[in-house]
């Protein structure tokens, strides 16, 4: 069985991290949604929910019991210390999940995996994998995409200072898509890195 390579894939908010995700998919990667993988941790059956509901208390529930991302979000974006406190109950979660599913998809024969998340560098998880791909474009693209998305501007620029500086996780890729131009540039850097990671995978294998 050949040997899986694990791949990161992260960025800023806005950036076009889910574009890249979405053409790597196209071109045959498996792609494991990070954000997806938290929803789970955070559902009441999750191992996350218990703490989170002890942190942040029962008004962040919907009327159907789960967690209400969108009132969670608003607390957590206007708070550096609650968000710290929230990264620090699911972090972990993630990262257990995360590694489970990809050791899943190297048992049935996936070359090739790629983990999209967003703090894969905040949080050291991209230690824990082979290669790390960063998505990134200019501030005033991202705001501009984020206020599209129904945030305000006074929104969107807070939710852009309230993460990491993207040169912190430049400083760490292997490689460096750059989304501010057109989408089929994007496309030549994705099919670019598509083949280089297949022939690190075949050089492995």
């Amino acid at each position: 069985m050949p040997v899986i390579l694990r791949v990161g894939l992260t960025g800023g908010i806005a950036a076009g991290k889910s574009t890249v995700a979405g053409l790597l998919t196209q071109l045959g990667a498996a792609v494991i949604d990070a954000d997806t993988v938290a929803h789970d941790v955070v559902s009441p059956q999750g191992p996350a929910f218990d703490a989170v509901i002890a942190r942040f208390g029962r008004r962040i529930l919907d009327a159907d019991g789960h967690i209400d991302r969108s009132i969670l979000g608003g607390i957590v974006f206007a708070d550096p210390g609650a968000l710290e406190d929230l990264n620090a109950i699911v972090h972990p979660c993630v990262r257990a999940e995360a590694a489970a599913r990809m050791s899943e998809l190297e048992s049935v024969g996936f070359g090739v995996a790629v983990l999209d998340a967003a703090l894969l560098v905040e949080t050291g998880m991209y230690r824990d994998l082979d290669r790390l791909v960063v998505v990134r474009c200019d501030p005033q693209s991202q705001i501009r995409r984020l206020v599209l998305r129904g945030l305000t501007r006074r929104e969107a620029e807070m939710r852009l200072a309230a993460q990491a500086p993207i040169e912190r996780k430049v400083a760490v890729a292997d490689y460096l898509i750059d989304t501010s131009g057109s989408l089929d540039d994007t496309r030549r850097d994705a099919d670019r890195v598509w083949r280089e990671l297949l022939a690190d995978q075949e050089r492995r294998g």
